[in-house]
């Protein structure tokens, strides 16, 4: 197979190219029931392409991408509720047969009548600002700098291999990918200590403050997002715009905010009463009917952490979701994790809804600053969660990056 693929490929390559590897990826995003979007990026510009079919026919199927740095294959034709693999192939360095593939499998989304979803949750992949080399590669303190990072590091490749030994279907992140919003701060941040999981786990994203860059709050920044997040991750289009955004799969409906207004960003949709954001809220939540209602945001409506609510977010959004039963809420924006008690009007109540905070899988957790009766369960460790749901009953369980169990709870629809 490799020697047809090969000669497929042979007609598409310029005759003084060199070899390219693959340093990003593949990775995963935007599955649906019948279509799913396969990136990865190389170091040299170069024609790559792709073998993928359903399990165990991983070549069934054969596209190619042309000739550049940034590949991109959307998958057509795909069918609910199956298991695909994939192949991806860059020429070799002598250009008369190929390098191993990097290989990979995905799960299409599923349909109505399926009652069990698997998905991971994470919060900010970020490193902390302040323990970032500065440009003349110095620190403000050189010694606690450097084992601040080697934490982070650390942190980063505990959390990706036990998410990676773990089932799920999705992986949700609930925004702050980079300290600098930057594509160049991707890998070393994202890509590549979670190079495992997102070849067979596709990604949603949540926007957080930081991928709308350092200079969010001015109106100059407007090409910061569109040059740098663009780059790497496309969403899926919701009214015009791919900063919110919603899908179904199984008996759940998750819903995707940007609430980066609320966080200073400039050019982030709104969050008020009579903004297209918030009209598209309520038709979204309306429309879900019996489903599961997961929200998923970056900016917190409650907190106990040390930077507290976000108060624009708790007095916009919250009774929203209120009035159309959203059943969880995560989100990030404090380094910590926390659970709230199921929340209503402001009072544990017990068909309120119940709000997660997952903060930080990178970053130095924080404590506890904000004390606040909704609280039910607050720890402060770098954490991710794993969520299962079938049919009526939703299980959460959040570990820490030494593979800790921090909590675990259960809802009911």
């Amino acid at each position: 197979m490799k020697k047809i693929v090969f000669l497929f490929l042979f007609c598409f390559l310029p005759l003084g190219a060199s070899a390219a590897h693959i340093v990003r990826g593949p990775y995963l995003e935007d599955p649906t029931q019948t279509t799913l979007v396969l990136r990865w990026q190389t170091d040299e510009p170069t024609p790559s392409w792709l073998e993928y079919g359903p399990v165990p026919r991983c070549n069934q199927i054969m596209t190619v991408t042309p000739e550049g740095m940034n590949h991109k294959a959307i998958l057509y034709g795909l069918v609910p509720n199956q298991e695909f693999c994939y192949k991806v192939y860059v020429y070799n360095q002598a250009k008369d047969g190929v390098q191993e593939p990097v290989e990979g499998s995905f799960r299409t989304l599923y349909s109505a009548e399926r009652k069990v979803v698997n998905f991971l949750a994470v919060g900010s992949t970020a490193s902390d600002a302040a323990d970032v080399l500065l440009s003349d590669g110095e620190t403000v303190d050189a010694a606690a700098s450097s084992a601040a990072i080697e934490a982070q590091v650390q942190a980063r490749a505990n959390l990706a291999e036990l998410m990676d030994k773990t089932k799920s279907d999705f992986l949700i992140h609930t925004g702050n990918l980079t300290h600098s919003g930057l594509n160049a701060d991707a890998n070393a941040e994202f890509f590549i200590p979670f190079q495992n999981l997102l070849r067979h786990t596709p990604l949603f994203v949540a926007l957080g403050p930081n991928e709308y860059g350092p200079d969010r709050n001015d109106r100059g920044s407007k090409s910061f997002f569109q040059t740098n997040y663009r780059r790497f991750h496309d969403m899926p289009w919701s009214n015009a715009t791919p900063k919110y955004y919603s899908f179904d799969t199984a008996n759940a409906r998750f819903i995707f905010l940007d609430t980066n207004v609320a966080e200073g960003a400039v050019w982030a949709p709104e969050i008020t009463e009579e903004s297209a954001q918030i009209a598209w809220l309520k038709s979204t939540l309306a429309s879900a009917t019996e489903k599961w209602k997961i929200v998923v945001m970056n900016a917190p409506a409650y907190s106990s952490g040390a930077r507290g609510p976000n108060t624009e977010v708790f007095l916009n959004l919250v009774k929203i979701f209120e009035d159309y039963r959203v059943n969880l809420v995560l989100q990030g924006g404090d380094a910590d994790y926390e659970r709230t008690f199921p929340m209503f009007r402001g009072e544990a109540k017990p068909r309120g809804i119940t709000y997660v905070t997952l903060g930080t899988a990178a970053g130095k957790p924080t404590k506890r600053e904000n004390p606040d009766p909704s609280t039910a369960r607050f720890v402060s460790a770098r954490h991710y969660a794993a969520v299962k749901i079938v049919d009526r009953k939703l299980s959460v369980k959040v570990y820490s990056d030494k593979g800790k169990q921090l909590d675990s709870f259960d809802l009911y629809l």
